[in-house]
């Protein structure tokens, strides 16, 4: 493969240099034979070894890489040991003359070392056991060596990843140095800075075919841009660093991932029950859930060929060369099979076909259909498994997602408390913390929170923590942190007047008195009048667990939550009167809307409207559904629910109202000790309610 490659470009090369006469011809065909492994052809070869050497020699100075296949270890041409015969300077061109007269001689050649002067590995490895090697200088990125042999003979070898290389020099005596400078010949360096004019033409040549898509085209070998090839990272032994010890809070995608990697390893435990391997393995949940870890973690598991890309490497310019690509991609696949693919963000390629206003992108869909065909086609993809990972499932085509492409969906949520706790013990790793930090009460202020939320967390409190000069990281920098995050930095030189500072006390109150007292309602876990972001002060309630993990919220619920939201505005009607309300409460009135409508439109808690959803969403036009322009019910419905929405604004408003003006003198302690410490926790807000022997709300 390496050998075609390399005559295919050196020679493309020197046509253009060059017009074609029958000579050269003859010479493109007789070298093809010899490199097509056609030993027993008559043709001299004697006039042909120039060229060979000069291709490799060429190629190596510009690109010590360039005869590399599919990112595995390079192998070097064959060399071709013959004397030119008399060439004759008038069948050759200029530059061939002058590259001939400077290439290197060979010297006097033992019987027991290779010849010319590039030798094969395993050819360099036998003379130096046999003690023939005096010294090796490697390049400065290790991947070629030039050695001084004992009869003074120099060669080069490319060099693969062989650990065991520097121990077998040092065992035979060899002396070993590394190069400063750039590997490869200063004089074909020279040649290839006066090549490099030429060839910038040559790309921008191509390039234009490839945009008029001539022969040239995505998925063609031999261009100089190489936009057909895949982009893929890929590792023969993947040592990504982690393991699934490394990932924690998502136990059930584990387990679903560790039956394939344990089938890549032990698949006689699998066939002998008649069960086949998946072909894919679609990974989906919310942005910083682990997905790409998880991805990560099944490469160090399973020890098998890795390749990993990103869907969005695909999308070029220039249509076909995804699809060139995505071809590109699996063919390297496959000669490496069985092996591990893992697409990440593959819905940037794999958004629905057909979309309706606007046409689709031919690109786009060239793509995703060359993926599918591929994945599972008339060939298909033997040894073959898919990982790929995305956020946004609902986007994604529906022949993407049968059975023979993607086999198991498996769902990475957001974790529990037990597993915020196992995600917080690991991204406390390396960190002082003092003996005050309880990772049980963290993770029970974090509902919701991601693995990638927590391991901000655990940094923000080390940044604060380092920032107030401290040796260890309290529970203090932890809540200040979660803080931040939530709703914002503090903002400690804002200038606040004793009036407005006594005004957001008094909502603030407002919302946390309402809250304690509504029976079923979350409890409160913090009042702040320090001005976060936008809000000049915060009432932080811990929701339920349960409740949160379940998506289920009984109507008492909702109205207390309405009740809650409004218990700020109706705190400053109740001390600073009705002319003197502000704005503040804007954002509450917007929730207490939304929730109502909710309730009526969606929920079936009208009895006048029953149990009928009305008002459905309209459908998103670039996802291939309708846009719905009217709304689904008569006018006559739409009065109604309005109506229904003012009676359950209007219920909560007096539920609060009522809750507040009875406990008055509640409210006036909570808004005073806010004014004096501006923080109040929990506890202490409970202790309030304790010495006013305060009662829940009975409807």
């Amino acid at each position: 493969m390496a050998n075609s490659l390399l005559s295919s470009n050196f020679f493309g090369t020197q046509l253009l240099l060059s017009p074609p006469t029958p000579k050269t011809t003859r010479k493109l065909q007789v070298t093809q034979s010899i490199l097509n492994n056609k030993p027993n052809s008559n043709h001299t070869v004697r006039a042909l070894q120039s060229h060979a050497t000069l291709a490799a020699l060429f190629f190596s100075s510009v690109n010590p890489q360039a005869v590399a296949v599919d990112n595995a270890p390079p192998t070097p041409p064959p060399v071709i040991e013959a004397q030119p015969t008399n060439p004759s300077p008038s069948n050759q061109s200029p530059f061939y003359q002058d590259l001939l007269l400077t290439a290197p001689k060979p010297q006097s050649q033992s019987s027991d070392l290779p010849e010319g002067s590039q030798w094969r590995y395993s050819e360099f490895l036998n003379a130096v056991k046999k003690g023939k090697v005096e010294r090796v200088r490697f390049s400065k990125d290790g991947s070629v060596l030039q050695l001084s042999a004992v009869d003074g003979r120099r060669a080069s070898v490319i060099v693969p990843n062989d650990p065991d290389l520097i121990d077998i020099l040092a065992m035979n005596g060899v002396d070993i140095s590394v190069s400063e400078g750039e590997s490869g010949n200063g004089l074909f360096n020279f040649i290839g800075n006066l090549l490099f004019p030429f060839l910038a033409f040559a790309g921008l040549f191509f390039l234009f075919r490839r945009a008029q898509g001539g022969p040239g085209g995505p998925g063609g070998l031999g261009g100089p841009m190489d936009f057909g090839r895949s982009k893929s990272k890929f590792q023969e032994v993947p040592e990504t660093g982690v393991t699934f010890a490394d990932v924690a809070g998502a136990d059930q995608a584990k387990l679903e991932l560790q039956e394939v990697v344990d089938f890549l390893k032990n698949p006689d435990k699998y066939t002998a029950l008649g069960a086949k391997i998946p072909k894919g393995c679609l990974l989906v949940g919310p942005p910083g859930t682990g997905k790409t870890l998880l991805a990560r973690a099944v490469a160090g598991e399973a020890g098998v060929p890795f390749f990993s890309c990103a869907a969005s490497e695909f999308v070029e310019l220039f249509v076909g060369v995804g699809a060139s690509r995505v071809r590109d991609l699996f063919e390297k696949a496959k000669s490496k099979a069985p092996c591990i693919v893992f697409i990440d963000e593959i819905d940037a390629v794999g958004r629905q076909r057909g979309a309706g206003l606007g046409g689709g992108n031919d690109e786009r869909e060239q793509t995703i259909n060359q993926l599918l065909t591929e994945m599972d086609g008339f060939s298909g993809n033997s040894g073959v498994i898919v990982l790929a990972a995305t956020n946004r499932p609902d986007v994604l085509d529906a022949a993407l997602l049968r059975p023979g492409r993607f086999d198991r969906q498996v769902t990475v949520d957001r974790p529990d408390v037990a597993g915020r706790v196992k995600i917080l013990q690991v991204h406390s790793r390396g960190k002082a913390l003092a003996k005050d930090v309880d990772f049980e009460k963290i993770a029970r202020r974090t509902p919701g929170f991601t693995g990638a939320d927590l391991q901000n967390l655990m940094n923000e409190a080390a940044i604060l923590a380092a920032r107030r000069d401290l040796k260890e990281i309290s529970k203090d920098e932890i809540s200040d942190a979660l803080e931040r995050i939530i709703a914002g930095p503090e903002k400690k030189n804002a200038v606040v007047s004793d009036e407005k500072k006594k005004l957001v006390a008094y909502h603030e109150a407002g919302h946390a008195l309402v809250g304690a007292l509504m029976p079923e309602y979350d409890p409160v876990a913090k009042i702040s009048i320090i001005p976060r972001g936008k809000a000049g002060g915060l009432t932080f309630f811990a929701p339920s667990e349960e409740r949160l993990e379940s998506g289920l919220y009984s109507r008492s619920y909702l109205e207390n939550q309405m009740a809650v939201a409004l218990g700020g505005r109706i705190s400053e009607e109740v001390i600073f009167g009705e002319e003197n309300v502000t704005t503040g409460a804007s954002n509450d009135f917007m929730q207490v809307s939304r929730v109502a409508r909710q309730m009526v439109e969606r929920f079936g808690f009208s009895k006048k409207i029953g149990l009928v959803a009305i008002g459905g969403p309209g459908g998103n036009p670039f996802l291939g559904q309708q846009m719905s322009s009217q709304k689904d019910y008569s006018m006559a419905t739409a009065d109604v629910v309005d109506a229904e929405v003012r009676d359950l604004v209007e219920t909560a408003y007096s539920r609060a109202k009522q809750i507040i003006t009875t406990h008055i003198d509640i409210l006036h302690k909570l808004a005073q000790l806010l004014m004096e410490k501006e923080t109040v926790d929990g506890e202490e807000f409970m202790s309030l309610f304790i010495d006013g022997k305060a009662e829940l709300y009975v409807s």
